[in-house]
């Protein structure tokens, strides 16, 4: 019972990355004040709880009605979690969360917390594929407990993003840039296997149904 929250802690924790966020948070509010900084923290990891749980709720419903499989989009989801991965990895721009001219729109922005710091940075494509790979298998009448773990570990995710940001100045000051590009690495080696590993569930399940 308790492997399988753990390893969806995990899982979301690589995918999420809050240490990603302590430069990119630090970049967008250089100059600004203590109470702002707090303020756009506690808003964006707000935002990002609201989209999360949303999508956990009605996920699988939504893919039910549009007629795709869950072993389809395991399949996808891990495809998009290894591309993430190869960014983690080579410390690239993640251009599966944000795109050059959003990044630009973000600089000109005075409210970052909505966008792009809930979505997409937070709460994005990979985080809510990851959302639903797991969310969707689990019905919340029949597993009620198992839903509740996995909720518990996204708010747990959300906290230390939340205690990122907070913390992100003197943070920074500590790790700097090089120190956050290698544990991004790491996690990005992680994930990878991760993501490998539901390509290949996807398919077995999917040839073993067929």
């Amino acid at each position: 019972m308790l492997g399988q929250p753990l390893k969806f802690f995990v899982v979301f924790f690589v995918v999420v990355e809050p240490v990603s966020l302590i430069p990119l948070f630090t970049g967008l509010t250089t100059g600004a004040t203590s109470q702002y900084k707090r303020r756009m923290a506690l808003r964006a990891v707000s935002v990002a709880a609201a989209i999360l749980v949303l999508f956990a709720l009605g996920g699988a419903s939504f893919l039910k009605l549009m007629g795709i499989s869950l072993e389809a989009f395991r399949i996808f989801g891990g495809l998009l979690l290894f591309l993430l991965a190869l960014e983690m990895v080579f410390a690239r721009e993640s251009g599966s969360r944000t795109s050059s001219s959003e990044a630009a729109e973000s600089r000109r922005r005075a409210d970052i917390s909505v966008f792009p710091l809930a979505f997409p940075f937070i709460a994005g494509p990979g985080a809510l594929a990851t959302i639903l790979l797991w969310f969707g298998p689990v019905h919340l009448s029949d597993q009620p407990t198992l839903f509740g773990a996995y909720l518990l570990a996204v708010v747990m995710v959300l906290a230390i993003a939340l205690v990122m940001m907070l913390l992100a100045d003197p943070l920074m000051r500590v790790i700097g840039v090089t120190g956050a590009n290698v544990a991004s690495r790491l996690l990005g080696v992680i994930l990878g296997a991760l993501a490998v590993q539901f390509v290949l569930d996807g398919l077995r399940q999917a040839f073993a149904t067929s």
